[in-house]
């Protein structure tokens, strides 16, 4: 069974903190809470997350310094961060969200249904994403206590060939899904996805007898 994936949810407000876990709970995930910017970084330090939900307007470190933070971060930079915030000073201040890692920037008050379908939606690559990792890293176990390429029999390539075509599908069915979609964060999560199961199908097939 996957594991639930983690998602952090970023406010200096108790009652906030609690609309989100409201809203989110359908998704049936993991909800950490943080009160503060520095309370999340130090969250990002021992768990990873999905999607990062960032209050903008927060004292001391603000949205827009602890995503900086995040972003600095190789363990931590791709998270998608969606920014919520309850004030609007136009595009400008859209854009220093953006500029700032933002996959997304949405204002207070928000619809519940567009903030959950937003965040399914990264819940989703990130389960794909943990599938093509699990495969990679069975890939190089086998490599390793077999000695080579050589120890990789038929039986063996056919099992992990059709675990990967298992993710290729579903991540298929999920690149449909996102079609046309207009947020450029979600959509780059999505290649970026795409890239590594071509890759890896790719280290597979050159594994069959008689590749050249």
């Amino acid at each position: 069974m996957m594991q639930k994936a983690k998602i952090l949810l970023v406010d200096d407000r108790p009652e906030n903190l609690l609309a989100l876990e409201a809203i989110l709970s359908a998704l049936d995930q993991t909800l950490v809470r943080a009160a503060s910017g520095e309370e999340a970084l130090k969250a990002l330090l021992t768990d990873d997350f999905a999607v990062i939900l960032l209050d903008v307007q927060m004292p001391g470190m603000d949205g827009f310094e602890t995503a900086a933070h995040i972003k600095r971060r190789e363990r931590t930079r791709d998270i998608p961060i969606i920014f919520l915030t309850a004030i609007n000073h136009g595009p400008h201040h859209t854009f220093r969200g953006y500029a700032a890692g933002a996959v997304d920037y949405i204002s207070k008050p928000f619809d519940p249904w567009v903030l959950r379908a937003k965040v399914s939606v990264f819940v989703d690559l990130y389960a794909k994403n943990c599938q093509l990792k699990e495969q990679a890293a069975l890939l190089r176990l086998q490599l390793e206590e077999g000695g080579g390429e050589q120890a990789l029999g038929g039986a063996l390539l056919g099992e992990l060939s059709a675990r990967l075509a298992a993710v290729e599908e579903q991540a298929e069915a999920l690149g449909k899904q996102l079609d046309g979609a207009e947020d450029a964060g979600v959509a780059a999560t999505a290649a970026h996805l795409e890239r590594k199961l071509v890759g890896l199908r790719r280290a597979l097939d050159a594994m069959r007898p008689g590749s050249s």
